[in-house]
Parts: structure tokens; sequence; C-alpha cells
């Protein structure tokens, strides 16, 4: 059984999308910071997506019981292209049509020059698959982005991206999955210590 904890960076306070663009991670709430390390198992793997909000998210996260994986790549967030910086305003000036199909049916829809919601989540799977192969009886303590996390809500809940994506995910929040022997199992959704 591998248990996932999955935790959302720290807050951006961007106000255009932000998808592979390198931005910082506000982690100046101490207290709050504190009582995510105490809600997490001690005993755990650490990984997080190479991006510096999710990468300095983790190193907050560090304690000398956890065992530090390298950063993965393939747990970067949705893939926004051209539209990475943009206000949603100027998004949907510029693609109007697109950017509707991409929120309103996510799927194969693809940002310009970025990727779909269904090529984020085959590899964010791959990660996943080979953790769990891995690492079968570990707790993992994984800090991603909003859509990474969704994506493994969908492969645990089954059913489309638009029911994964109902979902709220706050920043440093915790979202619990456990994985047994090629089944899921959601224990909580965006859990706020």
């Amino acid at each position: 059984m591998t248990t996932w904890h999955w935790v959302r960076h720290g807050p951006t306070h961007e106000k255009n999308f932000v998808g592979w663009r390198d931005v910082p991670a506000d982690l100046s709430d101490a207290p709050r910071l504190a009582r995510l390390n105490l809600h997490l198992p001690d005993d755990a793997l650490l990984l997080s997506s190479d991006l510096i909000r999710a990468a300095h998210t983790a190193d907050a996260l560090e304690q000398p019981a956890r065992r530090r994986l390298p950063h993965e790549p393939d747990l970067r967030e949705l893939h926004f292209g051209a539209w990475d910086g943009m206000h949603f305003s100027e998004v949907s000036a510029r693609d109007p049509d697109l950017s509707r199909a991409y929120w309103e049916t996510p799927g194969d829809v693809v940002a310009p020059e970025g990727e779909s919601w269904n090529q984020t989540k085959a590899r964010v799977d791959r990660v996943v698959a080979r953790i769990n192969t891995a690492y079968p009886q570990a707790h993992v303590i994984a800090v991603a982005h909003f859509g990474v996390i969704l994506t493994q809500v969908q492969q645990a809940q089954g059913g489309g991206p638009l029911e994964a994506m109902a979902h709220k995910i706050d920043n440093l929040s915790v979202t619990h999955l456990v994985h047994e022997s090629g089944n899921w199992q959601i224990k909580a959704v965006n859990h706020t210590p």
C-alpha cells in the first residue's frame, strides 16, 4: 500500500495563468507551515515538481526522518503554453473558442504550444506508477500543483476530468490518496491542517 499525501505548493499571488512559468511561492506563513508539517507523516518520502514554488515548499517540509527524492519535472503544472503569463481575459480574447473548450471539455483539447489535460495526466500517472512500484509500502509526500493533484483525484475516483476539476485544491492543502494492488481510495481532498 502506497499512501500519497499530495500538497499544493504555497501561494504565488499571481493573477495570470501560471503553468510552467517559474514563479516563487510565498512561504511566510510559519504557523500554517508548522501545522502542515505536524499533519504529515514523519517517516515519508518527500518529492516535488522541479518548479521553484513546489521545490521550495518541499524544502520547508524537510525533516531528518523524511527521505528527499530528486525533483520530478513530470510533476509540473498543466502546460499552458502561449497562455502562460496571460490574464484569463487576454486568453479569452486571443483564443475564445479554444480557451472555452479547454476548460469546458477538458481532455484532448491542447493549449497553444502547451498540452492537454490528458497529456498532463499521462505524464503524472507515469511518475505515480513508478513510485508505487518502487516504494509499495511507503508514505509519499508529493508537493505539486493544482492540475497535477486533480489528475490524481481523477485517477482515484474514476470518471472524467470535469468531475475531478469540480474539487477545490487550496495552497498548502493535503489531498490523501491510497494505492493498494491497483486500486485507489480517496481519504481526503483539500484538507487544510
